[in-house]
């Protein structure tokens, strides 16, 4: 099952890419990158020709590309790269925004989606890889429960992706509760009794 209903924002949609006939979409997001933009995304400056080979090889390898389009243009992109693909065999995810589309919730979006989508794959958990100075993806990254740790100039995690279960009651807690309910109703019975009494109601003629 695919989550790929395309979800509108303020100015563009998500959506998930289709691998073969829309990899000049990501490819053509990921070179408009700046500078920095492009070393955040990759964990160091990397040429036209790396991310054109990159792109073709997400194109073939299963990888799972939700974008954010506007005016049919890719300007943010989330990748979900297959277990078989990624280190430590975890299924591995990436963002990319472009500059002038930032702080405009683009990149919460795509996370929710991705991590939807992942659900629907049945992954258990997901492995997070950014650079030690993107500030931003790492708060992003946080927010979505990613644990991050430090290390050769990147910050690595993982977040949870099995469902919490929720804290049984204990049983003194349903016998406080049970014990303050029949407290309500005894109450509730005296008080009517009050009322007959007072008022003379239910007495035999």
């Amino acid at each position: 099952m695919s989550h790929d209903t395309a979800v509108t924002l303020a100015r563009g949609t998500v959506r998930t890419l289709s691998q073969q006939e829309e990899l000049p979409l990501l490819r053509d997001h990921l070179l408009r990158l700046d500078r920095a933009s492009r070393h955040d995304r990759f964990h160091g400056y990397m040429d036209d020709s790396f991310i054109e080979r990159y792109a073709e090889k997400c194109a073939n390898d299963g990888t799972t590309i939700i974008g954010y389009f506007e005016d049919g243009v890719v300007r943010g992109a989330a990748e979900l790269h297959p277990p078989e693909h990624s280190a430590g065999s975890q299924p591995e995810i990436a963002f990319s925004v472009e500059t002038p589309v930032r702080r405009k919730g683009v990149g919460s979006i795509l996370f929710k989606k991705l991590i939807a989508e992942a659900r629907a794959k049945g992954y258990r958990s997901l492995r997070i890889t950014t650079g030690a100075q993107n500030e931003a993806m790492r708060a992003l990254a946080s927010k979505f429960g990613a644990h991050l740790t430090f290390g050769h100039g990147e910050s690595t995690g993982s977040i949870d992706l099995a469902p919490q279960r929720q804290p049984e009651l204990a049983p003194s807690a349903v016998a406080t509760t049970l014990d303050a309910a029949r407290a309500i109703v005894n109450f509730n019975r005296a008080y009517w009794r009050m009322l007959l009494r007072m008022y003379g109601w239910g007495r035999t003629a």
